[in-house]
């Protein structure tokens, strides 16, 4: 059987991985619309966690078996479309997550000053569409919507000292830009309460610990929460009481001797709960952002169902830096395929596309773009299970045989475009690595995908 996967982030290689290894003569080709893999690994995952990225030796041991291949700069949809790839293949899984973010729907948001989660970790992590974002670092005060890790994520870059963030594979241009911001204080801001915030204790530990920086926690947002939470699941409860605890410590006041040396003040960083953003409000002069109304709320329910009201009252912050991480959000890829717009998925029930025999989904495309990369795992190798399954009941017919990536090489050709193979990868990797150790750092990203073209010979 020949088996396609588009999309080569966590969802589509751990679904590659999964049907090579319950099935011992199975083909998989995996198509990706950049020329480098692994997705949100590589452009989602902070810079300062490099442990995250160590499933990169498992994607690449798995796209060196001989029965995978990788087809990078090939856009599905647009190079090849989906009804091709089922005419070139037994199956057709879409892994292809979410490349749209959630918008906010107020008044200003499309302001200078405002900036989506999304687009501000690709500028630092190097994703090419996001390269030539510039964010306007000339603030002290930024405020994030939003009470994810993705939030503690972009909160923690923000905050780093530079020695820290000079050790990762952090982009050239965002370090400079980061070693000019005047963004020395950061407001989290969410909807909900302390027992609904969506942020793991790891995340947070590591931004209370952040060398150089303060939390500022208010003991009134807490009062009453430790009996609240005294039967909820182990992780809320710790997590609840790493809050609690944070906000009742003493700061530690800053020595006589530095204080009267004038030393900086040091950055701070805090949380906001029950704020939903009305309006950005813009400078006197129209033309950026100069702080955020927030209608203050009160819970309806409780738990993670509890719903935030507005009160009707208001409050507004000054700050001169706004970033939404309110969810990223997938797209329709080819009008072949189903798509529910309102959830942004494509339906289906255990991976298998509704109404479309021989097409699958996986990753955030099929559960909505939630988890961490062992969730997605787990819900790659379901669906592969429902692809495996398919083959034995002889739901998939491999009778006819299908020409796989020679039927598909052929309409590529034909439309111009030239894949970039993993070996070429390998080149561009190599390219990478070698740049950045010549700047004492595990790689330097290169963010242009023409220049990488250039590198492969292209």
């Amino acid at each position: 059987p020949r088996v396609c996967v588009v999309g080569s982030g966590p969802a589509g290689f751990y679904t590659a991985q999964h049907i090579l290894k319950h099935h011992g003569r199975a083909l998989v080709d995996i198509y990706e619309k950049l020329p480098v893999p692994f997705g949100l690994v590589r452009f989602g995952v902070a810079p300062d966690h490099p442990e995250v990225k160590n499933v990169i030796n498992t994607f690449t041991q798995t796209a060196h078996s001989e029965r995978c291949a990788y087809y990078g700069n090939v856009t599905v949809g647009r190079d090849v479309t989906v009804p091709e790839l089922q005419q070139a293949y037994h199956a057709v899984v879409l892994s292809y997550g979410a490349e749209d973010s959630r918008v906010l729907g107020i008044p200003g948001e499309n302001l200078p000053g405002v900036y989506s989660a999304r687009a501000f970790v690709g500028w630092y992590n190097g994703l090419p569409e996001n390269r030539d974002l510039k964010p306007d670092l000339n603030c002290e005060t930024a405020l994030i919507l939003g009470h994810g890790n993705v939030a503690l994520d972009i909160a923690r870059i923000l905050l780093s000292p530079l020695q820290l963030l000079r050790k990762t594979d952090i982009t050239d241009s965002s370090l400079a830009a980061l070693a000019c911001s005047k963004v020395k204080r950061v407001w989290l801001v969410g909807r909900r309460g302390p027992l609904q915030v969506a942020f793991t204790i790891k995340e947070l530990r590591e931004m209370i610990n952040l060398p150089g920086a303060r939390a500022v926690l208010d003991p009134a947002d807490f009062t009453g929460l430790e009996s609240a939470v005294k039967d909820a699941p182990r992780p809320r409860k710790r997590l609840t009481e790493l809050m609690i605890k944070t906000a009742l410590e003493k700061p530690v006041e800053m020595q006589a001797g530095a204080a009267a040396a004038g030393a900086a003040a040091p950055r701070e960083w805090g949380l906001k709960f029950q704020r939903s953003p009305q309006e950005v409000l813009p400078s006197a002069d129209g033309r950026r952002a100069r702080g955020i109304r927030m209608a203050l709320t009160r819970l309806e329910g409780s738990g993670d169902s509890a719903k935030a009201i507005p009160t009707g009252d208001v409050e507004e912050l000054e700050c001169g830096l706004v970033l939404s991480s309110i969810g990223y959000r997938s797209l329709p890829l080819d009008p072949a395929v189903p798509f529910d717009s309102q959830r942004g998925v494509i339906p289906s029930s255990s991976g298998r596309v509704e109404g479309v025999p021989g097409l699958y989904c996986s990753g955030w495309v099929k559960r909505g773009p939630t988890g961490v990369i062992i969730t997605t795992m787990n819900d790659s190798f379901d669906t592969a299970q429902s692809v495996l399954e398919d083959l034995q009941k002889g739901v998939l017919d491999i009778s006819p045989s299908r020409e796989g990536f020679g039927l598909v090489k052929s309409i590529l050709h034909s439309r111009g475009v030239r894949p970039v193979s993993f070996t070429d990868w390998e080149k561009i990797d190599a390219a990478e690595v070698a740049r950045g150790k010549a700047a004492g750092k595990p790689r330097e990203k290169i963010v242009d995908p023409a220049e990488m073209l250039r590198i492969i010979g292209h």
